[in-house]
């Protein structure tokens, strides 16, 4: 059964970690939201939406980054969100879940000693929560290999 699914991640390497992930929804109606206008070149042709980037460091901007993910949320209307975090991510999941939208937490592989900020709080708001190490892995965090 075909879905929606948004597929959304900050820059850098979270983005590139879920563009490698890309063949988990090949047949699916997907769409890309990031935070860097220029790596619409890299998605192909499906809807690509960008937002304001925010994280643990510039807090302050949660509202204004909150509000673009709702504004992608109403117009995808997903049934499965993916993503390879950081905290825009976890904001996509927590407005989400209320609606009855699944979601799959892929913590960056860059987090090998601990689970990210954001992966840490996933499982609050995720349907699934994987880690790419498998000393990582615990009852509710799962180890399914490495996207690298």
């Amino acid at each position: 059964m075909r879905k929606r699914v948004l597929a959304i991640a900050s820059g850098g390497g979270h983005f590139i970690q879920l563009m490698r992930l890309s063949p988990a929804w090949e047949g699916h109606a997907v769409s890309i939201a990031t935070v860097d206008s220029t790596s619409r070149a890299l998605v192909g042709d499906v809807p690509f939406f960008t937002f304001r980037d925010v994280s643990r460091a510039d807090w302050w901007r949660i509202p204004a980054a909150t509000l673009d993910i709702a504004a992608i949320l109403l117009k995808v209307r997903p049934q499965l969100i993916i993503t390879t975090g950081a905290l825009p991510g976890l904001i996509a999941c927590a407005l989400a879940r209320p609606l009855g939208v699944k979601c799959l937490w892929v913590d960056s592989i860059a987090n090998s000693e601990v689970l990210s900020g954001s992966g840490a709080q996933a499982g609050r708001v995720c349907s699934q929560v994987v880690t790419q190490w498998p000393h990582l892995a615990t009852d509710k965090v799962e180890h399914w290999g490495s996207v690298l």
